[in-house]
């Protein structure tokens, strides 16, 4: 399962850099395209922006800080893989995706003077514009809080359920 998961977290990230180096290469020339639309009615467009902050512009400017602490939560991501990872499917799904999204936003961080590449636009109501890597990170986060609140705690009533059932067979043989 492992090593499913390296495939899919190189993957998401070879994805993620390919799509940003088309929007660098075609999308920045022109500012803007239009890409998703019912109608007159756009829902999705392509504008290139180059965001040197974290989500909605937070934290802009600090470039180190980010890089700092994307490094520290891709380590913990990566230990809780490695560590936790064979306990559920979505478990290794969630930290895939947030693996993968967070490495490829990194890199954009190191390699492109702290400047991340987004280029999607929801056009539908006013909305951030972001990146597939984004993309990843919360879907990756929103599969993860399924997994904590629904999946694992029935793993650990199991687990404790198990340990207990297991004492007092122990203790029925030994009597």
């Amino acid at each position: 399962m492992l090593i499913v998961a390296l495939i899919g977290i190189i993957l998401l990230t070879v994805i993620d850099q390919l799509i940003k180096y088309w929007a660098i290469l075609e999308l920045k020339p022109v500012g803007e395209m239009q890409f998703l639309h019912f109608g007159d009615t756009e829902i999705l467009g392509l504008r290139y922006l180059e965001n040197d902050g974290a989500v909605f512009s937070s934290f802009s400017g600090m470039r180190w800080l980010l890089i700092v602490l994307t490094s520290a939560l891709m380590g913990v991501c990566i230990y809780w893989l490695i560590h936790r990872g064979k306990q559920s499917k979505l478990l290794t799904a969630s930290l895939t995706l947030i693996i993968g999204g967070g490495i490829g936003n990194l890199i954009d961080r190191i390699f492109r003077g702290g400047l991340v590449v987004d280029y999607l636009d929801v056009k539908l109501f006013h909305f951030a514009v972001f990146n597939f890597a984004d993309c990843c990170v919360v879907i990756g986060v929103i599969l993860f809080a399924l997994y904590f609140f629904l999946i694992d705690p029935k793993l650990e009533k199991q687990g404790k359920e198990g340990t207990v059932s297991g004492t007092v067979e122990k203790e029925s043989e030994d009597a």
